[in-house]
């Protein structure tokens, strides 16, 4: 099988990638070579991975088959932290044509890089995703994820023009103007996160627009969970297919997974890139397929930033692929196996808002954190307790005012700071609980 994107006609005339097309067979060979690659180019060019292989008592050569992947260690997000910034790379920093990065838990981003064959892998992999989604050249896509060190932005971009398609790289904020482009583009496509998209018809309502008679059709929503009822109420709004992509940035970006648009039955993973398994959180034993556990992902093909089983912390299980039979399926994530929080797509650590509260002198440590959902939009409610020789009765109203700023600036998302009477909050026996998830589920 040709490495590069090589489309072919498939049976109904929709123009697939040759890997799209082929037999589990073929994608089980494909992906040994290209792993038994990955593994020693880790290996030779990485000191984290040396190192680690060799604590473990392995080696590129002892990769043999598919199986033997469950022998060698896995990779974790403190691993990435650790090495900050450019010590995961795999080429010399020179050759790198890009960096991104995702938000840390102390602070410290994680860093990734990509040459310009990875590059060009992640467009192949974004274009096929938006295909798979309903996309076609000459389309016009309205791109609203974020511009910048996220990975989303560019991402998508860098996909739709592999596409052929017009991309109107728009970001986020500024929904007045959104709904506005909309309605003079008339876009085809659209790509943001859900709760964002929810915001947008709102929009549209405020305006006194119907927004099942503009111009989308496709809907290519991630970034952040969202439920079957969301899919059901977008679709239903603007009268579009909406289809769940999956990605994260130690990975490769966006376009890691796609929901096709003719099941809507879970993400097809690009296994031609990326190799997936399902381990138990708590034993770190590779799990069978079908059954629920931690998502874990080693990349086949990157060159400046290879990943060798990465817990993703994502919870969900693998299944038989239906619209490419050969690429396996995914669910859609239902939680996370550490307590990390995604709000409106940004990754929030309780431990940063901890390390926050801690630097001030009126916090003695107690904190807990609120989910809500009001109307449509997730909302985030810091409680924070005071020390009794803080506390003036009345909340310490610009404390939490330059708490909420500096989270916003920091973290990078809204949140509301409450600061309440000492000893209000409740204890919890054991491991505290921080955070209090009261988002309705379903």
């Amino acid at each position: 099988m040709a490495a590069t994107t090589a489309e072919l006609k498939s049976a109904n005339g929709l123009v697939l990638d040759e890997a799209e097309r082929a037999s589990r067979d073929e994608i089980i060979a494909l992906q040994t070579k290209r792993l038994a690659w990955s593994l020693k180019h880790a290996y030779d060019n990485v000191a984290h991975y040396k190192k680690a292989f060799d604590a473990k008592g392995v080696h590129p050569s002892d990769f043999k088959q598919l199986a033997d992947l469950g022998k060698f260690p896995f990779t974790v997000k403190t691993d990435l932290r650790d090495n900050y910034p450019f010590n995961m790379f795999a080429v010399p920093r020179e050759q790198l044509v890009r960096v991104h990065a995702s938000s840390g838990t102390t602070g410290k981003p994680i860093v990734v890089g990509y040459t310009q064959a990875d590059i060009d892998v992640w467009s192949d992999v974004m274009a096929r995703s938006i295909r798979a989604a309903g996309g076609r050249k000459g389309m016009i896509l309205h791109n609203a994820y974020g511009y910048g060190l996220f990975t989303g932005g560019l991402g998508a971009h860098y996909g739709g023009e592999r596409l052929g398609c017009t991309v109107v790289p728009i970001s986020g904020g500024m929904t007045e103007r959104q709904v506005q482009l909309i309605n003079d583009f008339k876009p085809d496509i659209i790509m943001v996160t859900p709760s964002y998209m929810l915001a947008i018809f709102d929009e549209f309502k405020r305006q006194g627009i119907d927004p099942r008679q503009c111009s989308l059709k496709f809907g290519i929503f991630g970034a952040e969970p969202w439920t079957n009822a969301m899919r059901s109420e977008i679709e239903h709004a603007f009268s579009m297919d909406a289809t769940d992509i999956y990605g994260l940035s130690e990975v490769i970006g966006p376009g890691v997974a796609q929901e096709c648009v003719e099941t809507k039955d879970g993400l097809h993973i690009w296994e031609d890139h990326f190799y997936p398994e399902i381990i138990d959180p708590e034993t770190g034993a590779v799990l069978p397929d079908g059954e629920k556990g931690e998502l874990v992902f080693t990349s086949l093909t990157k060159q400046a930033f290879p990943i060798v089983r990465y817990r993703t912390r994502d919870l969900t299980r693998l299944l038989p692929g239906t619209a490419r039979p050969g690429m396996r399926r995914m669910e859609k994530v239902t939680g996370r196996s550490d307590d990390m929080i995604i709000l409106r797509g940004v990754n929030v650590f309780p431990t940063q808002i901890e390390e926050v509260l801690l630097a001030t002198d009126w916090c003695g440590g107690h904190f807990q954190i609120e989910l809500t959902r009001e109307g449509r939009m997730d909302e985030m409610t810091v409680l924070a307790e005071a020390r009794p020789e803080s506390w003036d009765g009345a909340g310490l109203v610009a404390h939490a005012e330059k708490v909420t700023a500096y989270i916003k600036n920091t973290i990078g998302v809204s949140s509301k700071v409450s600061i309440v009477a000492p000893e209000s909050l409740a204890r919890s026996q054991g491991k505290a609980k921080r955070v209090y998830d009261k988002r309705p589920k379903g």
